[in-house]
């Protein structure tokens, strides 16, 4: 989950390093129900893990990852960074939300297009293909502890700004609800938490992901307007967060409730909770990115959540490169300031 605070580089290395701590979690996590429950099939067979996130590699994938990279930097954060913003009272995701119903809609009429031309044959790549599970993990914190490294050595914290502690006069209850509710947790410790709720996430019901739920509603209401158009080739076969028709609240839309319902009580119980009303500049430059969030997160078949986390987690090369065209977008968006676009 990305919030991108853009005039500050600290905060993309922090939310970067949470990144880092969660996949590591939750691919050792992976790796440990294959070895506990037999869950995985054979690697070197013809399968692939059920349900996980592995998509193929293709140049709509590169396509989806850029747009959605640029979204971030137009709108200020990924789809899940403005579901629970929402929570703390921050107005603005409401138009980036709305633009990304709309990209989702747009996405499906370019859809066809990119499958048959590119997706339909394009490689489904899986690293235990060729490592097997247990190198795969070992590249994989290979690379997150460099990774880890760099991160620790660009974003030190200066010694005049020492790490809080709770007052010694509080009481322990106070402290615990001051550790939880109004202290901000550390990178590591929220990687870490995120990363076991992944693991658990997975076993019970589907990996995480965030906008199958916002794609289908776009699908459902174009699909009743006739709008639609008569086949989507192979996206129902997917995998990923792909959207569906259907009139109920999938799981995924009970996990987007939650998220919003956790964020605003954390907001209100830490006492963080502020109504922050947008500009029309920042409303328009939300819109837009939205539009760009929702258009290739359905053309990439996820987010920062379900494909990037779910993904690499699962050892997934498609992961891996929405990883690198997101950062490398974020980081180009934001040096050409485009963030600042209407007045932002």
């Amino acid at each position: 989950m990305f919030l991108l605070p853009l005039s500050r580089r600290d905060r993309i290395t922090t939310h970067t390093s949470a990144v880092v701590s969660r996949n590591c979690n939750r691919s050792w996590g992976d790796r440990l129900r294959g070895d506990v429950w037999s869950y995985l099939p054979n690697s070197k067979g013809e399968g692939l893990p059920p349900g996980a996130h592995i998509a193929p590699v293709s140049l709509p994938l590169i396509v989806g990852a850029a747009a959605f990279g640029l979204g971030m930097v137009l709108s200020g954060a990924c789809i899940s960074g403005h579901l629970y913003r929402i929570g703390q009272g921050y107005l603005r995701a409401i138009p980036a939300l709305i633009g990304s119903l709309i990209g989702f809609g747009l996405g499906f009429f370019t859809w066809n297009t990119l499958f048959l031309e590119q997706v339909s044959e394009s490689p489904v790549l899986w690293l235990p293909r060729w490592l097997g599970y247990s190198g795969s993990l070992a590249l994989v914190l290979f690379v997150l502890a460099v990774v880890a490294i760099f991160l620790l050595r660009v974003n030190r914290q200066p010694a005049d700004e020492p790490i809080q502690q709770p007052l010694q006069s509080q009481k322990v209850g106070e402290q615990i609800i001051d550790v939880l509710f109004t202290r901000r947790w550390t990178p590591v410790a929220t990687g870490t938490l995120v990363g076991l709720i992944g693991v658990v996430a997975y076993i019970r019901t589907t990996p995480l992901g965030v906008t199958s739920q916002l794609s289908s509603i776009s699908r459902s209401v174009l699909d009743s307007r006739g709008l639609l158009p008569d086949v989507l080739h192979g996206i129902d076969m997917m995998r990923g967060c792909v959207a569906t028709v259907s009139s109920t609240i999938s799981n995924n839309g009970w996990l987007v409730i939650g998220f919003v319902a956790a964020s605003l009580a954390a907001a209100v119980g830490g006492g963080r909770f502020k109504l922050q009303v947008p500009t029309l500049g920042n409303s328009a430059s939300a819109l837009l990115g939205g539009v760009f969030l929702g258009w290739g997160s359905l053309t990439a078949l996820g987010c920062t959540v379900g494909v990037l986390l779910s993904g690499t987690q699962a050892f997934a090369v498609s992961g891996f490169v929405f990883l690198i065209v997101v950062f490398a977008t974020v980081t180009l968006g934001v040096r050409l300031r485009l963030h600042q676009l209407f007045g932002a």
